[in-house]
């Protein structure tokens, strides 16, 4: 392929998505130097980007045709098909020579499928999902797991350091996918202890926070207790991501398990128990708000304990 270079002065940018963490992602672009072109469902989503000087459009095909390299992330695997491979997808509107990035967590299947698809057309893609939560987004330290060809790969290193810290190529086109069903196991089964450990330390008596400073550095420690048990904690359980996403991962990742042959029952239940908290109606909280459902089954009313 003919080398690609990828440069904030010559280099246009689009963005499809702009929600919890997309807004912040185009935002550090746009800091290196990115012109940016940028396109949402809610358009209101987006002011805070336009505000910034970026573009608007009113479809991902618009996006394309004014952009050279082009970021995807949306909600669920039916949404990247949409904005890439539908009628009015990127897709329909790039030309020759474009690179398509799906940041979104989704299929690895459909990764592959939207490489094939792309390269007929002398268009490149990359999958490269995500991990950090909006914390990680706002402050440009997201890990970012990429699958795709090695060249492309290299040479988007200045979007990259733009958001990420933690940056791997994986291998090929849906390796970044596999990867990130790596990340959503350990971290399912991860919050179900870190939940049931503080419903435990409420019960018996302690104070949270200083049970927090014990235990939160030694080798119970993660970053789903240091980050999202003080949120806990104060109640508080806006979302960093969505409960339904994470249900959508798992769902994914217990797919592809089974695709392979694998039993996952630490997986399988941590996915019942988060059905269950969208049963609640807590699908649009922060995934730490498993606390609830679990509380509720003890009886225990934790926000207004």
């Amino acid at each position: 392929m003919a080398e690609l270079i990828i440069n904030p002065d010559t280099t246009r940018i689009g963005w499809i998505g702009t929600g919890v963490m997309g807004a912040s992602m185009c935002g550090h672009l746009m800091d290196a130097g990115f012109a940016a072109t940028v396109y949402s469902r809610t358009k209101s989503k987006a002011h805070v980007l336009i505000d910034k000087g970026a573009k608007w459009a009113d479809s991902p095909a618009a996006v394309a045709e004014d952009s050279d390299l082009i970021f995807t992330i949306v909600g669920f695997p039916e949404d990247v098909r949409e904005v890439i491979l539908g009628e009015e997808g990127a897709l329909s509107g790039a030309k020759e020579g474009t690179v398509i990035v799906d940041m979104t967590t989704s299929e690895p299947s459909l990764a592959v499928e939207i490489a094939e698809t792309t390269k007929a057309r002398g268009i490149f893609s990359i999958d490269a999902p995500v991990s950090g939560g909006d914390v990680g987004a706002r402050n440009g330290t997201l890990s970012i797991m990429i699958g795709g060809e090695k060249e492309v790969v290299v040479a988007l290193a200045p979007c990259w350091e733009a958001m990420g810290k933690t940056i791997v190529h994986q291998g090929g086109p849906g390796s970044g996918q596999h990867t990130k069903m790596v990340n959503q196991t350990l971290i399912a089964s991860n919050m179900v202890g870190v939940c049931e450990a503080l419903l435990y330390g409420y019960k018996a008596g302690l104070d949270l926070p200083t049970v927090l400073e014990s235990v939160g550095s030694g080798a119970a420690g993660s970053w789903s207790l240091s980050n999202l048990g003080p949120r806990i904690m104060d109640n508080n359980f806006d979302p960093g991501f969505f409960v339904e996403h994470f249900i959508k991962d798992m769902g994914i990742a217990l797919a592809e398990s089974r695709r392979m042959g694998l039993s996952m029952p630490g997986l399988a239940l941590a996915n019942q128990l988060y059905l269950a908290l969208q049963a609640q109606g807590h699908g649009k909280d922060g995934t730490h708000a498993l606390q609830l459902a679990l509380a509720k089954m003890s009886g225990v009313n934790w926000e207004n304990r």
